[in-house]
């Protein structure tokens, strides 16, 4: 990669971090809780993610020995409000059986894994593609790995660092190349660019006036 898009790189996240501030992310009181809002955010809001991780602790059900035993119908019914529920329980229940499977049931010896053998694991998982796998990594197991989203792509395609043709793995290695390999920096970075997704870089009718990479 280009030195000038290494500086790019880091320069983008020091502009929306200027502009933005510090966003906190993710949202969840433990580890398991970030793992199942990582499989109910797919194709929806999170507003209604929260609405479903409600329902679950609502009914003391966040711990993993109990959501494990839980059958898929149980748990659809849990994770509703997030939309494809049916779809959204079976993978939480391949994803919990892989840990049961793997790793003893033992969320803690998973977040231990070495990062790219833990990312092998979560993407054998059917349901769970990378951009979930390293949200888990990223979020519930501090991993330090790039999280790449649509975001991502619109936001860094319209800036002429990425083409439009430019597959996960390619975006993922940009950011990976031209930062410190620090998860927190990730972690910012990432929830930085879905901000200025949604409030600039909008799908249709972008806000390019005020934007703050308006002229990166």
């Amino acid at each position: 990669m280009s030195r000038s898009k290494v500086n790019r790189v880091q320069e983008a996240f020091d502009l929306l971090l200027q502009h933005f501030g510090p966003q906190k992310w993710w949202p969840g009181d433990t580890a398991l809780e970030v793992l199942v809002g990582a499989v109910l955010t797919q194709n929806t809001n999170w507003g209604n993610v929260e609405k479903a991780i409600a329902n679950i602790k609502s009914q003391g059900l966040m711990n993993f020995e109990t959501l494990h035993t839980l059958e898929i119908g149980q748990l659809a019914e849990l994770v509703k409000p997030s939309g494809y529920y049916n779809v959204k329980a079976k993978r939480l229940h391949n994803l919990l059986q892989m840990v049961s499977d793997s790793y003893d049931g033992d969320l803690e010896f998973f977040i231990a894994e070495e990062l790219y053998a833990a990312r092998d694991a979560l993407l054998q998982v059917k349901g769970i593609g990378p951009e979930t796998a390293d949200a888990i990594l990223l979020y519930a197991c501090n991993k330090p790995i790039f999280v790449v989203d649509a975001y991502t792509h619109r936001v860094f395609q319209r800036h002429n660092m990425i083409e439009e043709e430019t597959d996960y793995h390619s975006m993922q290695e940009l950011f990976m190349d031209g930062l410190e390999q620090n998860s927190q920096l990730f972690n910012e970075y990432h929830a930085l660019i879905v901000r200025v997704g949604k409030d600039f870089c909008k799908k249709r009718n972008p806000l390019c006036a005020g934007c703050p990479l308006e002229h990166l």
